[in-house]
């Protein structure tokens, strides 16, 4: 994996398979239900008091938003392993660092999204994005770099990167 392409999201094959099944799904049999789904209510009449007609459209537009986040993460997919070791901090790896002040406040995470890593739900640590405001500041990092990101709320936290290693299941 090169880690340094912009853009770039990194996936295991598993995730790969399973995305690429589910963006299948979801461009055909279940456009097509939907599409049968819009049909069968716009034959039932006025369609401003069609609940189910609603129903189908909102569907459709949830759909159609997933496939194209779907589109959008195979077409930038690097598919391999999780990343050998490495020097810097990079999505697939688990990662600890320590909070500004208190050396004993820390949080070990992986680097990645549960659909990267081809996890699910069945991971017990925390998952954070490397677009997060967390992982855009410790991406790229060393082992024992400082760095601060500005948290959602508009506070600035500073963290410490305590140690990394390649994500194993």
């Amino acid at each position: 994996m090169s880690e340094g392409t912009a853009g770039a999201v990194w996936l295991t094959q598993e995730a790969y398979g399973k995305l690429r099944q589910e963006y299948e799904h979801l461009t055909t049999e279940k456009r097509a239900i939907i599409s049968k789904r819009i049909a069968q209510a716009r034959d039932e009449g006025d369609l401003s008091e069609n609940a189910g007609y609603h129903a189908a459209r909102e569907e459709q537009g949830q759909n159609e938003l997933r496939i194209r986040q779907l589109k959008a993460m195979l077409d930038q997919a690097q598919v391999g392993e999780a990343p050998a070791a490495s020097d810097a901090v990079g999505p697939g790896m688990t990662v600890t660092v320590a909070f500004f002040g208190d050396p004993d406040d820390t949080e070990t995470f992986i680097l990645g999204s549960r659909e990267m890593l081809g996890l699910g739900g069945a991971v017990d640590q925390p998952v954070y994005s490397p677009q997060s405001p967390l992982g855009a500041a410790i991406i790229g990092q060393p082992a024992g770099a400082e760095v601060e990101y500005t948290a959602p709320g508009g506070k600035a936290i500073a963290v410490t990167i305590l140690g990394f290693e390649p994500y194993r299941a």
